[in-house]
């Protein structure tokens, strides 16, 4: 065994280039996220400055009033690590404490709002109210040395109501993850189990249409969807619904698309999961039904959340289905922060967009970080093997 793992072992060049390598691709895909959050914080005289220093620093910002002193990024970096570690160690207990079986996803879903909730009323609203005076008595030494603003977020969310494009993003991909993730397990299971061939070909041939460009399906469903009115006429007559700028029609098309790759990726998990436990389940007197629900759905659950968050970023980040078949007022958030830099803008406005992007975000850190474990599992236990 040991002259095994001493042959397995790598060298330090390999391990020593590899690591480099592995740093190197994470700083290029974290830069752009780090540099438009840096960016959002600043007057757009210091967002859009020349100097990579200016950006960082901020001194016109600085200027204006608004910005951090030495003990505020103290204290703002203490909170902030406390928060993070009570995320790691003390939610997870609180959640399984209260919530268990069927309920532990919705409770990790509940815990999570709440934890986000708290932790921006904390950091940005009694944070600095507790700073404020603190800082003022400890004259030149409670003078900003970082410039810093949220005036930006609260124009974004409050003076242009982006809080509605968010409502719209959270309607569209909540209905999006719940059909596809029902009509997924239920037909990943058949397939998995029925062993017939023709299945797994029209399965194939529903994956060919996932591989399609979106714009090729979007633009036969426009047609439909302004005209849907004029065609259901002769059904529901004077009553009859249009299909366009309706959000539960958004969903309709965007799982259509999404869900030949979710019953792929459901299939997989299930047959990862041996056929003995479903002949056990029948033999205590279990239906096909109840074996399903009760012995293999809790084996699962770290496919299906894999599988849901493939769904989640699918209806979370589209903009081509969202911007064509949504009307201003039902606008999810990806379109809305493209207008921004579609119209006459000056870099108020642009900063507010990018304000706007690093809020979009902030949900996909959030969901990462409370479903890793499951995440991991499930990529981990074949998910997307052939």
């Amino acid at each position: 065994m040991s002259s095994t793992s001493k042959a397995m072992r790598q060298s330090f060049g390999l391990r020593f280039a590899s690591g480099a390598f592995l740093t190197f691709w994470c700083v290029i895909a974290a830069f752009p996220i780090a540099w438009i959050a840096i960016m959002s914080f600043k007057s757009p005289v210091d967002a859009f400055a020349d100097s990579p220093w200016d950006v960082i620093m901020g001194p016109a910002t600085r200027a204006n009033g608004d910005g951090l002193s030495i003990l505020d990024i103290v204290v703002g970096l203490v909170v902030l690590y406390l928060a993070i570690r009570w995320a790691f160690t003390k939610l997870p207990g609180l959640v399984t404490q209260y919530s268990s079986g069927p309920y532990l996803v919705l409770g990790w879903l509940v815990g999570a709002g709440a934890y986000a909730l708290v932790f921006l009323l904390v950091f940005f609203g009694l944070l600095p109210l507790i700073m404020g005076p603190i800082n003022g008595l400890l004259g030149p030494l409670g003078e900003p040395v970082l410039g810093m603003t949220t005036q930006h977020y609260i124009s974004v969310w409050a003076e242009n109501e982006f809080y509605r494009n968010f409502l719209n993003s959270m309607l569209v991909t909540a209905g999006v993850v719940t059909i596809s993730l029902t009509v997924g397990t239920l037909a990943g299971y058949g397939l998995a189990r029925s062993g017939s061939d023709f299945a797994f070909w029209l399965l194939i041939l529903a994956l060919i249409f996932r591989a399609l460009p979106h714009s090729v399906l979007v633009a036969g469903y426009l047609p439909w969807f302004i005209n849907s009115a004029e065609i259901l006429r002769p059904i529901f007559g004077d009553i009859s619904p249009t299909l366009y700028g309706q959000p539960w029609a958004v969903i309709a098309v965007l799982v259509s698309i999404n869900q030949p790759f979710t019953i792929w990726m459901l299939r997989s998990f299930f047959q990862n999961i041996p056929a003995e436990l479903d002949e056990a389940a029948r033999v205590d007197g279990c239906s096909h039904f109840q074996a399903f629900r009760r012995v293999i759905m809790p084996v699962m659950w770290p496919g299906v959340i894999t599988t849901g968050l493939f769904s989640f970023l699918l209806g979370y980040n589209d903009f081509l289905v969202t911007s064509l078949l949504l009307d201003a007022q039902n606008q999810t958030m990806v379109p809305a922060i493209a207008g921004y830099f579609n119209r006459e803008t000056t870099t108020t406005d642009q900063v507010e967009a990018v304000a706007a992007a690093v809020s979009i975000t902030a949900p996909l850190f959030l969901l990462v970080m409370v479903f890793q474990r499951q995440i991991v599992s499930g990529l981990t236990a074949g998910a997307v093997k052939g």
